[in-house]
């Protein structure tokens, strides 16, 4: 029985999740938010193995809203790519999150960061979504889905939580590791990225 256990867990597909919520100045309430989404992600069929620390950070782009609290959880699923990131963003809707407009204050923001490595659509559809100018990134959002998810290695808040539960990550595309990709950053924009309280990492599943 636990052979079989073993074998079904292998066949599982490995996925990366990032969480991020600026509900409110009171940094409490975007905690609560984002230990309700890590909840909820067995509701959409994902099985959570790790959980990161919790990580206060400035918003972002600067000045866009309250501090965020910003997790990473590693997950395991029989689910598509697609049918992962379509679950996530019913999960966002049940916790209030809208979409008026890209990168403003949200109540939780669930990103699938990596998906057993898959490029998808393809490398030139990436590559065009990687390369994008900042201002058109501001202004459009994919219509399909797109992984590794292209602004990792430009998001220092989703880099420091994701060493946290796969330290050995490599990026699917260029191979950088995250000790390379978080060294591209200064030291003072890496300070700015702290623990929160007490709240560990430990393995949920």
């Amino acid at each position: 029985m636990v052979l079989q256990q073993q074998n079904a867990r292998e066949d599982l597909s490995k996925c990366l999740i990032a969480l991020g919520s600026n509900l409110s100045n009171e940094i409490g309430a975007s905690v609560k938010i984002v230990e309700a989404a890590i909840g909820d992600l067995s509701s959409i069929g994902l099985f959570p193995v790790e959980t990161s620390r919790f990580f206060r950070t400035p918003a972002f782009p600067a000045g866009a809203g309250p501090d965020f609290v910003n997790a990473v959880v590693y997950c395991e699923t029989a689910l598509s790519a697609s049918t992962v990131l379509e679950g996530l963003h019913k999960v966002e809707k049940r916790l209030g999150r809208t979409r008026e407009k890209r990168w403003e204050a949200r109540v939780i923001d669930l990103d699938l960061i990596d998906f057993d490595g898959q490029i998808l659509p393809d490398i030139a559809t990436f590559s065009q979504w990687r390369d994008l100018p900042k201002k058109i990134q501001m202004e459009r959002a994919p219509e399909q889905i797109i992984l590794p998810h292209p602004r990792i290695q430009d998001r220092l808040f989703v880099l420091i939580p994701l060493r946290d539960v796969v330290p050995n990550w490599r990026h699917p595309v260029s191979g950088a590791t995250l000790d390379q990709m978080i060294g591209a950053f200064d030291p003072e924009e890496q300070a700015e990225i702290v623990p929160y309280g007490d709240i560990s990492g430990a393995g949920v599943g």
